[in-house]
């Protein structure tokens, strides 16, 4: 199984499935999910290599409506979210574009991650009754 799979499908599934039982044990009925996804997450990009990890993403996209739409269904108060930045400055952009002429430029188009860790506040500092289904986020410069 490729570390992509692993890490963005198979691994938020367990976690997000034993968020919610600890919550459900806990009778909490006001907790808050967050999964981070990406931009890709709701697009295809045009570079061939990224294609599988893309699919990856929409599989975050679906999980996270799915669960979503679990919880309403079951009456919970808890809510679901997922954040999808784009390009996002991290190491796994840098070793990613590493052999790329024009990496520099990458770096300007990005978000910081205090971008994204900004968007998990104001999602968490939503009024219980909001529900915020998807921030997309993105740098002003990115297509």
């Amino acid at each position: 199984m490729s570390s992509s799979v692993t890490v963005n499908v198979l691994a938020l599934s367990i976690c997000t499935h034993k968020a919610y039982q600890s919550m459900k044990e806990r009778n909490v009925d006001d907790g808050h999910i967050v999964n981070i996804n990406g931009m890709c997450g709701h697009r295809v990009i045009t570079n061939p290599d990224l294609h599988f990890y893309t699919a990856t993403k929409y599989a975050v996209t679906t999980l996270t409506e799915g669960l979503r739409q679990a919880l309403r269904v079951e009456n919970s108060h808890i809510r679901a979210t997922g954040i999808s930045p784009g390009l996002v400055e991290t190491e796994f952009l840098s070793r990613f574009y590493k052999n790329n002429p024009y990496k520099s430029t990458w770096c300007i188009l990005c978000i910081q991650v205090t971008d994204v860790a900004n968007a998990v506040t104001y999602v968490l500092s939503a009024p219980l009754h909001v529900q915020i289904g998807d921030v997309r986020m993105q740098g002003t410069e990115q297509v």
